[in-house]
């Protein structure tokens, strides 16, 4: 056999290898099932309602990064039960939990007309309070057993001091509980989102009280 055949035929041979071991490979993904797509939702949607303040001039509020607790600052949905935590299953917020209140909270004093204003640390202007949040609880209580609706407890630190000299303004814990209207996540996550506007909507109200000029 001449140089030129058997080339040719070490040629084909491994075109048919590659060939069949394609064909394998495929036979073999379409063997095994396809994995279940994870849920993703976001919070912090809903319209924040925060009581008229009193009247006066507006003021900057510089905000510090919000503290999170560890086990419920990711994407995954925490929920308790008689002391017993885990994450819900095939479900995920679409960002880190602590992102997606950042934004709910930024949000929340932008659309309400009151007297203060957040300042970024970019930013110029003059801030005359600091406001740092620690969000303490953010989960779904099962309080009534694992297979009824659960509670959905959002629990909040807010500390306000003045700019110039620090001095403490305000420490106060913000709570609100919101019954899902369902054990199901479709269900679960409006509350989630009704309990962040509660309590962001205290807080706004809250901020807006405690600015100069006017006693906390």
């Amino acid at each position: 056999m001449s140089p030129m055949i058997r080339n040719a035929s070490k040629t084909l041979g491994r075109a048919l290898a590659v060939g069949l071991l394609a064909v394998s490979l495929s036979g073999c993904i379409s063997v095994f099932p396809k994995s279940k797509p994870v849920g993703l939702y976001r919070f912090g949607e809903a319209e924040v309602s925060a009581p008229k303040g009193p009247p006066g001039a507006m003021f900057g509020v510089l905000k510090a990064p919000t503290i999170f607790t560890r086990s419920s600052a990711g994407d995954r949905i925490l929920t308790s039960a008689n002391g017993q935590v885990a994450y819900i299953s095939d479900a995920r917020w679409v960002s880190p939990a602590f992102v997606l209140f950042e934004e709910a909270t930024a949000r929340a004093f932008e659309n309400d007309p009151g007297r203060a204003r957040l300042i970024g640390r970019g930013e110029v202007a003059k801030a005359d309070l600091v406001l740092r949040l620690e969000v303490r609880a953010f989960e779904a209580d099962y309080v009534n057993g694992p297979k009824a609706a659960p509670e959905i407890v959002v629990r909040v630190r807010g500390v306000l001091s003045r700019s110039q000299d620090r001095a403490l303004v305000g420490d106060q814990i913000f709570e609100a509980r919101v019954k899902a209207a369902d054990n199901r996540v479709g269900a679960i996550v409006p509350a989630f989102d009704q309990a962040t506007a509660k309590v962001l909507g205290e807080i706004v109200a809250w901020v807006n009280a405690a600015g100069p000029g006017l006693k906390s």
